[in-house]
């Protein structure tokens, strides 16, 4: 539905509120000029993450972790039990060190003995590993930022020891996928009416006594609703004995969450909230909103979960050590992140000239958050990421799209750290619902559909004529990476996509004229992603309670949303298992293909609707995964002893 869309300006009234920090990018180098060296004096924290020792046996134990029958099922390992077989060896983190100290350069292991945080100026990292850093403001908002000006060259006293180095620019940065609708309401309710919209509405012996059923004011209740979690409460299954960890990119006041569960009428266990602050963490920003919704959705449906809070500045490195701390202190059964940026962007060829478009080098990121996601799944950690809120073209809410000047062009991409194969990737749904805007009729969603704002486009084209308004491609985030493979779990999935031919990000340079940034592979078995999706359409969104964005609004959506929605159900199933979950992908893809679609499975297939490109089916699709979730029908499988 893309070629019939163009770009154009969004009408005053229908503007996107996008929360969340501003985006930028090794993408944005075009819009950036250099202003001088960077102050070599300037201390910095970069990230080593060490290589692991044997990784292809690291994901055989994963996968037995995971698999009934296995004389490892269910045997997760300690951190410890973890940095004993699959760490670096005492040799080499004194042959790192060693090297890093020559540099004058002081380096910590941390307990899991990959993962290496390492404190010294520019002038020292930029001797150490071969290239200058300079500083460089971006022209769209002024940031300053650094980054090296060319290739990192891996010195000997570290070759074939460190798999990634994270940290030696402060160039990139991180999207929260929370957004609102483009018609907030005239007023949100206030919190002394809340409990009066659930009071108002009809309710059957069944039905959650916290919910509004009001789209776009709803709230864990009526997630609880939807997805068939209401009869593990009556079973007194609320998260008791569970922990789950929040990994975000900005603190928050833990009395938001207080006052947003006291304000559905959600009795909660008291003291429950822990925060850490990572790399110097702890600043309340314009992304504290999304800190508060991760956590009062999460600990909002397990209400008796403890809850830890690792926040962190937005920066590559950071966003690495948060994810770190969570994993290495090994305390939270579950963790969720809804931060993160198209995965493309972590490619070497966005920093160069055309002669290297294919060239997938400069992962560093990509392999650090792999390194970190396989010692999760060990430990028996479920980890989930928000999928993106742009639909299969994760590169337009950041880049924006268009053909003139200074534009980039949409291609088909994923967002990380979701398409890593080691997380569960969060789509987005929208539950069926009534709407109507301005003096156009009413118009339907009638049945839970792949969240794609083309229905929303498709309504305002018809009514009020074309160009309007412009909301390509707000949706669920969804496709085919471009650099992981197609994981096991996925080998027997009806639905798996391959990538498309003919996609590349292009810029329009001003001066220059059109430049390929990046070229992307084509008919690649990439790992394909959402893995599970639930309701995150604004306009069938939720209440969140943000003192940073002005107390109680409704409209709020994103997969953000639905991220902290598995990481609360994942407590849940913990209590009422008796053990850890661990990864859920290789889980939940054989029960779909073992059990399929119906009344005793725990998956609803997404049959309508469309993220810009991928359709909904009744079997597995780029749009909305395996599915939705029967929560009962699952932790029924869960409780099942093998």
């Amino acid at each position: 539905m893309r070629s019939t869309l163009h770009r154009t300006t969004l009408a005053a009234t229908l503007a996107l509120f996008f929360a969340g920090a501003s985006l930028a990018s090794a993408a944005d180098a075009p819009q950036a000029a250099t202003t001088s060296a960077a102050d070599a004096s300037q201390t910095v924290n970069v990230t080593l993450m060490l290589r692991l020792r044997d990784e292809h046996g690291l994901a055989n134990y994963i996968q037995q972790t995971v698999t009934p029958g296995s004389a490892n099922f269910q045997r997760f390992l300690s951190t410890a039990e973890f940095a004993r077989r699959f760490g670096a060896s005492d040799a080499e983190i004194a042959r790192v060190q060693r090297y890093l100290a020559s540099q004058g350069l002081r380096g910590d292991v941390m307990a899991n003995r990959v993962t290496l945080q390492v404190s010294g100026t520019l002038a020292q990292f930029s001797a150490a590993f071969g290239t200058p850093i300079h500083s460089y403001r971006l022209r769209a908002n002024g940031r300053l930022y650094h980054r090296p000006t060319g290739d990192v060259v891996m010195p000997a006293g570290l070759a074939g020891q460190v798999d990634a180095i994270v940290g030696l620019d402060n160039e990139s940065s991180f999207l929260s996928h929370r957004l609102s609708s483009p018609h907030l309401p005239q007023a949100a309710p206030k919190l002394a009416s809340l409990n009066a919209i659930g009071a108002n509405r009809a309710k059957t012996a069944d039905s959650n006594p916290t919910a509004s059923g009001q789209p776009g004011e709803y709230t864990v209740g009526d997630v609880a609703n939807f997805y068939n979690i209401n009869p593990l409460y009556q079973r007194g299954i609320t998260g008791k004995g569970s922990t789950v960890a929040i990994v975000t990119l900005s603190n928050f006041d833990p009395a938001d969450a207080e006052a947003y569960w006291s304000a559905i009428g959600l009795t909660t266990k008291s003291h429950r909230i822990e925060q850490i602050h990572v790399d110097g963490g702890g600043a309340i920003n314009s992304g504290s909103g999304e800190t508060a919704l991760d956590v009062e959705q999460a600990g909002g449906l397990a209400p008796d979960a403890d809850i830890l809070v690792y926040d962190a500045p937005n920066t590559n490195a950071s966003f690495v050590n948060a994810l770190a701390q969570a994993v290495v202190d090994n305390r939270a059964d579950a963790i969720s992140t809804s931060w993160g940026a198209p995965e493309i962007y972590n490619f070497a060829a966005l920093n160069v000239d055309g002669a290297r478009v294919n060239d997938t080098r400069d992962v560093g990121t990509l392999r650090a958050f792999h390194t970190l996601l396989m010692e999760a799944a060990v430990q028996g950690q479920s980890v989930f990421a928000a999928a993106g809120d742009s639909g299969a073209y994760d590169t337009v809410r950041g880049l924006g799209y268009g053909t003139g000047p200074g534009e980039f062009s949409a291609p088909l991409t994923v967002d990380s750290p979701a398409s890593d194969p080691y997380i569960t990737a969060a789509g987005g749904t929208t539950t069926p619902f009534s709407f109507a805007f301005g003096n156009g009729p009413v118009a339907s969603v009638s049945q839970e559909s792949v969240w794609g704002w083309d229905y929303l486009q498709n309504y305002f084209d018809t009514n009020f004529g074309k160009g309007v308004v412009d909301l390509f491609a707000v949706g669920g985030g969804g496709g085919v990476s471009s650099y992981w493979r197609k994981p096991f779990y996925q080998y027997f999935t009806r639905g798996i996509r391959r990538t498309e031919r003919h996609q590349s990000l292009d810029y329009n340079d001003p001066t220059a004229g059109p430049t390929t940034l990046l070229k992307l592979p084509s008919h690649f078995a990439g790992r394909n992603l959402p893995d599970i999706s639930l309701n995150a359409d604004p306009e069938t969104g939720y209440l969140v309670y943000s003192s940073t964005d002005g107390g109680l609004t409704a409209g709020q959506g994103g997969t953000s949303f639905v991220a902290p929605q598995l990481n609360g159900i994942t407590a849940l199933l913990r209590q009422s298992s008796g053990h850890r979950i661990g990864l859920w992908n290789p889980q939940v893809y054989f029960l779909q293909a073992v059990f399929g679609y119906g009344r005793y499975s725990p998956f609803n297939s997404v049959n309508g609707g469309d993220n810009w490109f991928y359709q909904g089916a009744p079997h597995y699709t780029p749009g909305a995964g395996i599915g939705t979730l029967d929560v009962s029908n699952l932790d029924a499988f869960m409780r099942f002893r093998w």
